[in-house]
């Protein structure tokens, strides 16, 4: 099927060359001149002037780059603008290909042009998508599935992809710096308060036509916040439209909404000048983003997923303040995960303070169109620092962590997302733990007392019992007592290769993890101890065990638990978020 869909991409292309209407690589020469196609106020598509300078040849895989020199209009003085990677270049009046690329802190407006031939290839089905690592529920970087942007050494100098202007409406300034880091990693250039905000409206037949050099925003998210992210289009051919002249994140097949906008302003910057754009007229649905171009169709459209959050201030003087935001997002599986950790951090960080004494609490749940069993969030985080951080990454990675797992059935329909905050570090510490007995005999009963400390210094005892089955080999056992994460990451990192066998397990596993409000004992001995189908198996028959060893190696489930857990019980901290963890120890006599 890939060979085929190769054959038939080099076939169109093939094809369309054939036409007067495309300028031939092979015949690109230093010293001609063209013309390119931009907009650099409102929605009218303008001609700058274009001098070639040479050829770059296999920058990359059967990629060539053309070096040209820009002029005209403000690119004298603004250089190559952020926005404008896609704007077509024309020799002897024929498309020759996008803007694209260009020089960190260059004095002159010189660009790299990606062939038209690259980019149509591409987008055809030239190039297979790439097969991107999971996310696990151990990560912390919601972006690590992405591609960064690419590089090209140009004569000692770097060449890099133009970054694309990434507008931020309704979102926090905090929250666009806290990002930022991993945005710019990323070849996208964060922009604050930068943009209309709101959602592309439907066209109502008297606009300008949609044509190469016209702005173009991907909108990432619409409604009480709003993200886009901005290029311009190189190709029109019938419904087919050809944009950008690089990645945007090289996400392969998606469906992103996309809308003509409109130029507000430039902004001449000694790092990088960029465009400053609001949204218009929806247009149609992006369907192929990949290194050389990304592409889709005018006049489709396509289901975006309902996101709402609500944040309610409880305490003696909130009153119950309640904030209220509703928006539409894509429904990528890679995008969805990060545009929900942004917007949960906005809206945190909107109302509530983000240093000192605080508590969190979360309630979710995540729908699935194919009537799987809804993942549900509940859980509390406290502390002085950070705690929008825990929240907002604790909401989305267990979304990524399913929506990356390879079942295509799992198709977000709908997030709803409920946070409570409290102005008080409601936390208490695993400060002591001891047993009634230090040797017990199989079917003997064991006393566990924990001493949980608030900040406050006050001290609250729990006991819990735990019976020695009858039976139980003679040996050293195990109470680790620990709060909710540390408990997970136990077992997750136990059996991280292990991988679930159908979207129904998968949301059984998100589904079982424990919350912070609670303090668990695990209850363990030294023994390997396997994992068959989501459930433990410890210490098996040596037999069986061989037989284990094999079977996890060879679906990927990596060595055995380097302990082997036989109960696990739990105790209630009355509402407060547990932190720490203790182990003791007790034998067990033959």
């Amino acid at each position: 099927m890939a060979v085929a869909r190769c054959l038939a991409g080099l076939l169109v292309a093939s094809a369309l060359f054939g036409q007067t209407e495309f300028f031939p690589l092979e015949k690109v020469r230093a010293g001609m001149r063209g013309t390119g196609k931009t907009v650099f106020s409102g929605n009218r598509v303008e001609e700058f002037q274009v001098e070639i300078l040479g050829v770059l040849e296999n920058v990359g895989p059967k990629q060539s780059l053309i070096l040209a020199r820009l002029a005209g209009g403000p690119l004298e003085k603004t250089g190559v603008l952020q926005g404008m990677s896609g704007s077509p270049v024309y020799l002897e009046g024929r498309l020759l290909g996008a803007v694209s690329m260009a020089f960190p802190f260059s004095k002159e407006p010189i660009a790299a042009i990606r062939p038209i031939g690259e980019m149509l290839l591409s987008a055809r089905g030239g190039k297979a998508r790439t097969v991107r690592a999971r996310v696990s529920l151990l990560d912390e970087d919601l972006t690590r599935p992405f591609t960064p942007p690419e590089e090209v050494r140009a004569g000692g100098a770097r060449l890099i992809d133009i970054a694309t202007p990434v507008s931020f409406g309704g979102l926090t300034r905090n929250t666009v710096e806290h990002f930022a880091p991993q945005l710019r990693a990323l070849g996208l250039e964060p922009a604050q308060g930068m943009s209309g905000g709101g959602k592309a409206r439907a066209s109502d037949g008297a606009t300008p036509p949609f044509e190469p050099g016209s702005m173009i925003t991907v909108q990432l998210m619409s409604g009480d916040m709003s993200i886009g992210a901005d290029g311009t289009v190189t190709y029109v051919e019938g419904k087919n439209v050809y944009a950008f002249g690089h990645r945007f994140l090289s996400i392969g097949n998606t469906e992103l909404p996309f809308a003509r906008s409109e130029v507000l302003t430039l902004l001449p910057s000694l790092a990088s000048s960029f465009k400053i754009s609001a949204v218009r007229e929806w247009m149609g649905t992006i369907l192929d983003d990949r290194s050389t171009a990304v592409s889709g169709l005018l006049g489709r459209r396509t289901a975006t997923v309902p996101l709402s959050i609500e944040v309610t201030r409880r305490g003696e003087h909130a009153g119950g303040a309640r904030s209220s935001y509703r928006m539409e997002m894509v429904n990528d599986r890679y995008l969805a995960p990060f545009l929900v950790q942004m917007a949960v951090y906005s809206a945190i960080d909107a109302t509530e303070r983000t240093v000192g004494s605080s508590t969190l609490a979360l309630n979710g749940v995540f729908e699935f169109r194919d009537g799987t069993t809804p993942i549900r969030l509940n859980n509390s985080f406290s502390g002085e620092f950070s705690v929008p951080q825990q929240v907002s990454l604790a909401t989305s990675i267990p979304l990524a962590y399913a929506l990356q797992s390879g079942f295509d059935s799992l198709q977000l329909k709908n997030v709803k997302l409920e946070i409570e905050s409290f102005d008080e570090k409601k936390q208490a510490q695993i400060e002591q733990v001891w047993t009634s007995r230090q040797e017990v005999r199989a079917g003997d009963a064991v006393e566990l007392t924990v001493v949980l400390a608030s900040p406050n210094g006050a001290e609250v005892k729990r006991k819990v019992t735990y019976e020695v089955p009858v039976g139980a080999p003679a040996g050293p056992l195990y109470f680790t007592v620990a709060d909710g994460t540390t408990t997970n990451l136990t077992e997750i990192r136990q059996f991280v290769g292990a991988q679930p066998r159908s979207p129904s397990q998968l949301v059984s596993l998100v589904n079982s993890l424990r919350g912070n409000t609670k303090a668990y004992v695990r209850i363990w001995r030294p023994d390997a101890n396997y994992d068959v189908q989501g459930h433990d198996f410890p210490s098996p028959p040596p037999s069986l065990e061989q037989v284990l060893v094999q079977t996890q190696a060879a679906v990927g489930g990596g060595f055995p638990g380097r302990s082997s857990k036989v109960a696990e019980l739990e105790i209630d901290a009355g509402g407060v978020v547990v932190t720490g963890s203790k182990t003791v120890q007790v034998d067990i006599k033959g």
